[in-house]
């Protein structure tokens, strides 16, 4: 305090000094004009005396009032330098800096300086101060919001405000022990909403399958647990997961009673169904509930699948074919009737159908037999004709070859014979090609006869009775195509000498009279016959059925020989007419007429 009065003086002095330099400096040039003005005036030396003393007083008071003034600035800088000091050591302390970077090492230079050095790092940390109130506060109202939410009332943190923040101590140790109980609290969150939203799924997947209304049976839980609500927002408390807990037990004992109810009716509708044949289209009605007869209860997830309208149907359904079974039997008897009727059919078997209709009535009026044991005598002869049908199949398909294939021969012969068969009408080239594998197709027939015959005679030996196609031996039919065809090929042969007999005379008669002229050209002669087009069939009129029929009694099958007569003394099949072409079904043409000539 002494050194501060000391240097108050000395300014004081060194102020005088430099005014009365001054003072002497300008009385120096006010001297010479007031000399000028007092000599005009007249003034005595004592007045100009008094007025210098005068004038050098009002200076020093002047130069005394601005010591002042700089006395308490000075002050003033000091005590400002002191609070910010303190500042610094009060903000250091409390955001935890022991190692500030910034901070002035030594109190040196002048006032204004050390304010000058310390400001910067004063605002720097009230701005670090600011953001780790703003991190502490952001902090705490997650942790109070997760509590919040733990302990089941969701408007806690809306009621308690902005959290208080102790500004005492803003280190970054304690804003780190936050972060830990905030990333605790949030897992413990994430655990909790994980076991809620696996609750809520499973319900509505209960639901769905149960056909239950999902919207009120979760907010019977808790409101927040509807789908509008975010999944944020949903309610994690014990409490809420405890009643959840118990709705999906309850739902799933739900689930598996009604699977149970839902089996039995199923294991019923099958056992009717069977009993009473019930079509295919029938059943598809209630696939829905057949579906999940075999199944567990977490197999079922259809939507919809136990719903209790669905059992009531089934319910229904049961007692109504209940009812309906006792005056079904017959109907029943009949389909199964027909459907081995149809396999015989299939197979070209010929059974007495009249005679077992009648039977079947008999036994149902009679009561001689139960409905179920009938019904299983008939499904037993289902299975043994399919069995006979699956041993006939290989045989059978080679028939249906051998009668497409004389389909094809009969076709052939009528292009044969068409004399402007290469002409280049529309389908000309189509024809040309059918004919090409036509041909190749007859030839094969000789070696699909004989393979025919072989498995036939097999097929006998192995199962000790006849091959019979609707009817007729296969075998007769065989032999009799066989000697059919020998027929023909004798009429070919026959023709073709009557040709080159006809060629040769023609050839000795344009020898001895000349040629004759030749149609003119573009007119067609009178024996052109339009193009055959290409038949599906290969029939020659018509569309022949492709089943053989027989005319011929079982003990005497006449045939037609190509004299027009009736030979009695072999069995034969019956004919193919498909296979047989005009000429050869009349075969008794005459010898002189004339037959056009094939290329």
């Amino acid at each position: 305090m002494l050194r501060i009065q000391l240097l108050e003086k000395q300014l004081v002095v060194l102020c005088c000094i430099s005014c009365r330099q001054s003072i002497l400096n300008l009385r120096t040039l006010q001297f010479f004009f007031q000399m000028q003005i007092w000599d005009e005036v007249g003034e005595s030396d004592e007045e100009r005396d008094k007025m210098l003393l005068q004038l050098e007083q009002e200076c020093l008071d002047v130069y005394k009032r601005k010591v002042d003034q700089a006395a308490k600035s000075r002050a003033h800088l000091l005590h400002a330098l002191a609070d910010a000091k303190s500042e610094l050591s009060r903000l250091l302390s409390a955001l935890g800096e022991k190692n500030f970077v910034g901070v002035p090492e030594k109190t040196m230079g002048t006032i204004k300086e050390q304010l000058a050095a310390i400001d910067p790092v004063l605002e720097q940390l009230w701005r670090q101060k600011e953001e780790r109130i703003k991190e502490f506060s952001d902090v705490q109202s997650q942790i109070q919001k997760i509590c919040a939410e733990i302990a089941g009332n969701l408007k806690l943190n809306e009621q308690g405000g902005t959290p208080t923040v102790d500004e005492a101590d803003l280190s970054l140790k304690k804003l780190d022990e936050f972060h830990v109980q905030l990333q605790e609290l949030q897992k413990e969150k994430s655990e909790r909403l994980h076991k809620v939203l696996d609750f809520v799924s499973t319900v509505h997947d209960l639901c769905a399958v149960l056909g239950m209304d999902f919207f009120s049976t979760i907010t019977e839980v808790h409101p927040s647990l509807n789908d509008s609500v975010g999944v944020q927002s949903k309610s994690i408390s014990n409490d809420t997961l405890s009643r959840l807990a118990k709705t999906v037990l309850a739902l799933k004992e739900d689930k598996k009673q009604r699977l149970q109810k839902l089996q039995e009716l199923a294991v019923q509708l099958i056992d009717l169904w069977n009993l009473m044949d019930t079509p295919a289209d029938e059943r598809s009605l209630f696939d829905h509930v057949t579906c999940n007869i075999s199944s567990s209860v977490d197999e079922v997830t259809v939507p919809g699948a136990l719903a209790l309208d669905l059992i009531e149907q089934a319910e229904v359904e049961v007692e109504r074919l209940d009812q309906l079974k006792a005056s079904r039997m017959k109907e029943i008897a009949l389909k199964k009737q027909a459907e081995l009727e149809e396999i015989y059919a299939r197979v070209h078997i010929e059974i007495d159908s009249e005679a077992a209709r009648e039977k079947i009535m008999f036994l149902i009026d009679s009561g001689n037999i139960e409905p179920s044991e009938l019904l299983a005598d008939m499904d037993n002869q289902i299975v043994k004709a399919k069995e006979e049908a699956l041993s006939r199949k290989d045989i059978l398909d080679k028939v249906e070859k051998w009668m497409s294939a004389c389909e094809e021969e009969s076709w052939l012969e009528d292009y044969n014979r068409d004399e402007n068969r290469y002409n280049s009408s529309r389908g000309a080239h189509l024809n040309l090609k059918r004919a090409e594998k036509a041909r190749i197709l007859v030839n094969k027939i000789p070696g699909l006869v004989e393979s025919l015959v072989a498995k036939t005679r097999a097929w006998e030996e192995d199962r000790g009775m006849s091959f019979t196609y609707d009817g007729v031996p296969l075998l007769a039919m065989l032999d009799e195509y066989a000697m059919l065809r020998q027929d023909r090929e004798e009429e070919k042969r026959r023709m073709r000498g009557q040709k080159k007999f006809h060629e040769q005379l023609n050839t000795e008669q344009e020898a001895m009279f000349g040629s004759r002229p030749s149609p003119s050209p573009g007119r067609p002669s009178l024996g052109s016959k339009k193009v055959v087009g290409p038949r599906t069939n290969g029939g020659a009129n018509g569309t022949p059925s492709r089943r053989l029929s027989m005319s011929a009694h079982q003990n005497g099958v006449k045939s037609t020989t190509k004299d027009g007569k009736r030979d009695t003394h072999r069995p034969v099949a019956p004919l193919n007419y498909v296979a047989i072409s005009k000429e050869d079904a009349a075969s008794h043409v005459s010898g002189t007429d004339t037959i056009p000539a094939s290329p």
